[in-house]
């Protein structure tokens, strides 16, 4: 098994880029948690509503804009990730500066992207 993965803003709806991206990452072997705004499957893995609590969570991939995320931000930091990447339509340069002086890096980036290309 790779590295544990937190899709947040996870979506059953197999046209949003979040319910590719579970996809995409479980068939590459990645663990994955998947949390949105209402519970659900994608696949064999459920969709949680509220935060899930998990240790080692090596990457925190955000598919919700900044207004939504203020909510998850002190969850986001608790978990004490190695990176958080900011999909398209993503960015907040506030968690982005909360993340660094945390010691977490940050990439502003798209994770299907990434997985296609390798670099994941």
């Amino acid at each position: 098994m790779k590295n544990k993965t937190l899709v947040l803003g996870a979506s059953e709806n197999p046209a949003r880029y979040s319910n590719m991206a579970v996809k995409k990452l479980m068939s590459k072997g990645h663990e994955v948690i998947a949390v949105g705004k209402r519970e659900g499957q994608i696949g064999n893995l459920k969709v949680a509503a509220l935060p899930v609590e998990s240790d080692e969570v090596d990457t925190v991939t955000l598919y919700m804009n900044a207004a939504h995320q203020v909510a998850y931000h002190d969850y986001i930091l608790s978990l004490n990730p190695r990176r958080i990447i900011f999909n398209p339509g993503a960015e907040n340069i506030e968690l982005e500066l909360l993340a660094e002086k945390n010691g977490i890096k940050t990439m502003e980036a798209c994770t299907l992207v990434m997985l296609s290309t390798g670099q994941y």
